[in-house]
């Protein structure tokens, strides 16, 4: 029962005391009321938390979205990140790239030029794929978790201790208003007790009555003007106590930002470790698509090639060469050119992109006439059409007797 009596005593304080905030923060608005304002260094540290838990959700939101750019796929890993389970293993999308161009490239044939080089640039993307992945994770690591850690844990203190702030500032504030008011029916029950009444005697003994009744009035005002000084007392050592509180917490927004420029610095990091592997990757991809393997069978079938040793595969003369029209050429005939300053005609077997100015763009069934340069790479050739000269890859010529 005394435990029944102590729930109600306190359910009816705390309710007293959000009444009184309320009643207060409603005047406040109104201008009916004055406020107390907190000093102009508190007001900027508040000010930077703000502005700092603000700038960190739209950062952290945005990285998300950067490193996952699938919004399903982010609520998934929200939702088990919530159930403190791990989220699924998930191909992402340089991968699965990969993998149907590597599934193409095995259905077209790997001795095929295009099915080769298929296969080539889907090993590649699987290595960015998993490039991509370890992005994911170092920027979820050192990036990511510090900032959300910062939202979820340090900003919630600091907000809820503001809050806490905020309702001693109103009790104090109530408390002013409540002593105010004393004071001022104090003074009206003194000036009322200070009038006397004159007249007949039964007026004047009625006056002297009332006198008693002014003295136990000015009594009772006097206590509420000592309890609402004390009140006062006591809401301004609260209120003085929870800013220094929070003006502590506050001050280490500093701190937050010294850290979170570290996780920055990490973040970027990862990012050049990521783009330096996806550019090496494709510079050694550009290279490979650059020089073909000497056992390629073009896609029109107009012309076959017998597998050659590996020894010799960089040489387009490692194997007997068949056209449809039936002109061969043998190993030794590359050879030759090679050690001689004359010229040969050669038929084009598939399309080539000249990668800058010093190549020849080639047509596949075009006929170009080839010779070789002295200290050039032995996978190139000179090669001269009409008025246009350039160096062509070996690998996709046939020489013509």
């Amino acid at each position: 029962m005394n435990i029944m009596d102590f729930n109600v005593k306190k359910l009816a304080a705390d309710a007293g005391t959000f009444l009184s905030r309320a009643v207060q923060f409603t005047e406040e608005k109104l201008g009916q009321a004055e406020k107390t304002e907190l000093d102009a260094h508190l007001e900027n540290l508040l000010s930077k938390a703000e502005c700092t838990k603000i700038w960190t959700e739209k950062i952290m939101k945005q990285t998300e979205v950067l490193l996952q750019p699938n919004p399903n796929a982010r609520i998934e890993e929200f939702v088990y990140e919530k159930l403190d389970r791990k989220a699924p293993s998930r191909i992402n999308n340089p991968e699965l790239l990969g993998q149907y161009m590597i599934d193409a490239g095995t259905e077209f044939g790997p001795g095929t030029a295009y099915g080769n080089a298929l296969i080539k640039c889907g090993e590649t993307q699987k290595r960015i794929g998993t490039a991509d992945r370890e992005l994911i994770q170092t920027s979820a690591l050192n990036f990511l978790t510090p900032l959300r850690n910062f939202i979820e844990g340090d900003y919630k203190t600091i907000a809820k201790e503001r809050k806490l702030l905020q309702n001693k500032r109103l009790d104090l504030d109530a408390a002013k208003t409540r002593l105010k008011k004393a004071k001022a029916a104090e003074t009206r029950a003194s000036q009322l007790n200070s009038a006397r009444l004159e007249g007949d005697n039964i007026m004047v003994n009625f006056s002297y009555m009332l006198n008693f009744l002014h003295v136990k009035w000015l009594k009772i005002w006097a206590e509420e003007v000592t309890k609402s000084e004390q009140e006062l007392r006591i809401t301004q050592s609260e209120f003085d106590r929870q800013a220094e509180i929070t003006r502590l917490l506050l001050e280490g927004i500093s701190s937050t930002h010294a850290h979170h420029l570290r996780c920055l610095n990490d973040f970027v990091e990862a990012q050049m470790t990521y783009y330096a592997q996806c550019y090496q990757y494709m510079l050694d991809l550009q290279k490979q698509l650059g020089s073909f393997p000497s056992n390629y069978h073009c896609n029109n079938n107009q012309t076959s090639v017998a597998p050659a040793p590996s020894a010799s595969s960089n040489v387009i003369g490692s194997s007997a060469l068949t056209s449809a029209s039936g002109l061969v050429t043998s190993p030794s005939n590359l050879i030759d050119l090679k050690e001689c300053s004359g010229s040969r005609k050669a038929r084009v077997l598939y399309d080539y992109d000249a990668a800058n100015s010093s190549e020849l763009s080639l047509l596949a069934d075009e006929v170009i006439t080839v010779f070789s340069v002295v200290g050039m790479d032995s996978d190139w050739l000179m090669g001269e059409r009409g008025n246009q000269k350039g160096r062509v890859p070996i690998t996709y010529l046939e020489l013509l007797n």
